[in-house]
């Protein structure tokens, strides 16, 4: 079946690496980065850097409307209603660590943090430092067989002292959606708060919080097709209200003497110092190059791409998939060969795929597993570059065995 990328031209990146004979699908990790990324950050230090929101000349005055206009254009990708409910950051790890910090006065000994078993580190970490400094409970919820959160099992540990929800949209694991709707319903009827951790599930169709219902809602540039040192927190107005500043340095003072000060709201009160200005005004132009896609013919090349992966490993002996994928990535193991064994070998033969934990470690503890491999799609792939991966794979196998 051949299943090709009408858009793979837009990334010259991918040219380059198929000149030194690399196939790529490690797309979860990060993404390639199309022309008009690139222009833009071109256009951008080729015309005048500036600093944004603080200086009277033209070249500032162009800069911060640049960047404005980026968080209005992050605003209607997400449909937030208003661009004032967006807060730029460096990473969606950032963004999760500003929350954890902003939000900590909210809580008292006692009070329960819900997160599930299949987090990243970057949605565990700050949850679970929080709740040690606070003497708070971090409950995890379990996962079912087919690696979804247990929604039965959910509705007995959400309860009357649970004071927030954070949870990840897609798997960077498994692959698979997460049944949000009814999680996110159970926290609202405590009056927790909830957080979505969009870094893998941004990357797959449109996504509309409102619709959601989410409170906070972050994002990475990088793994968007846009630029690295870029993060996107998305926070309703009355739960950004509730933030405590975190960052403290230029731009986001109001008033302030020797003893005291005072800072603006969201969003630029969350934007200390220096903003990564180039990065958001090239994350705006990705967002223009995304937003031209035929978005159904878009949705239809992934799931074509994602069958073809999955029917090529589920027709090899010996691989066992973890979970139940739905869209972009699989990860699977192989009996009796070590991941590292076998990404090392592909590595040799061009094929850039991930192998280890991917910053999941207590979910590959709970599958009793020290590492799997992933491999992850994106648009400019195409079947060509999955029938390199299974004849390396091949290659590979027959050899580690």
């Amino acid at each position: 079946m051949l299943v090709a990328s009408p858009w793979r031209a837009d990334f010259p990146a991918i040219a380059a690496l198929h000149r030194q004979d690399q196939t790529y699908l490690d797309n979860a990790a990060t993404t390639q980065k199309p022309q008009a990324l690139l222009d833009a950050l071109a256009h951008y230090y080729a015309n005048g850097a500036a600093n944004v929101h603080r200086a009277q000349h033209l070249p500032g005055a162009h800069a911060t409307q640049a960047f404005e206009d980026s968080r209005s254009k992050v605003g209607q990708w997400l449909n937030a209603g208003d661009s004032g409910q967006i807060v730029f950051t460096h990473g969606a790890t950032s963004a999760l660590n500003l929350l954890a910090y902003g939000l900590e006065h909210q809580f008292s000994p006692g009070d329960e943090i819900v997160i599930s078993a299949l987090e990243h580190h970057a949605n565990l970490l700050p949850w679970q430092q929080l709740a040690q400094r606070r003497g708070l409970k971090l409950m995890v919820l379990p996962l079912d067989p087919d690696g979804l959160i247990d929604v039965d099992a959910a509705s007995r540990l959400i309860g009357p002292r649970t004071r927030l929800l954070a949870l990840s949209q897609l798997s960077n694991v498994l692959g698979a959606w997460q049944p949000l709707t009814p999680l996110l319903a159970m926290a609202r009827a405590q009056g927790a708060l909830t957080v979505i951790d969009g870094a893998q599930g941004v990357v797959h169709g449109r996504h509309d919080v409102q619709a959601l219902g989410c409170d906070f809602y972050v994002f990475s540039s990088h793994k968007l097709y846009g630029p690295d040192g870029v993060g996107v927190l998305f926070g309703r107005h009355a739960a950004l209200k509730g933030l405590r500043h975190w960052q403290f340095g230029g731009e986001m003072v109001q008033d302030a003497d020797y003893q005291h000060a005072s800072f603006h709201p969201a969003p630029l009160g969350f934007e200390a110092g220096t903003p990564p200005i180039a990065g958001v005004i090239g994350l705006g132009a990705t967002l223009d190059y995304l937003a031209g896609l035929d978005q159904q013919a878009l949705a239809d090349h992934e799931a074509a791409l994602h069958a073809y992966l999955l029917h090529g490993l589920q027709a090899r002996n010996g691989i066992r998939l973890l979970g139940s994928p739905q869209v972009a990535l699989v990860s699977f193991v192989v009996d009796g060969v070590h991941n590292a064994d076998l990404a090392h070998l592909l590595t040799e033969q061009g094929i850039a795929v991930r192998a280890g934990h991917h910053c999941a470690m207590p979910l590959m503890k709970s599958l009793g597993l020290a590492g799997a491999i992933r491999v992850s799609l994106a648009l400019y792939n195409d079947s060509e570059d999955l029938e390199r991966f299974f004849e390396a794979l091949d290659q590979a196998l027959e050899l580690l065995r």
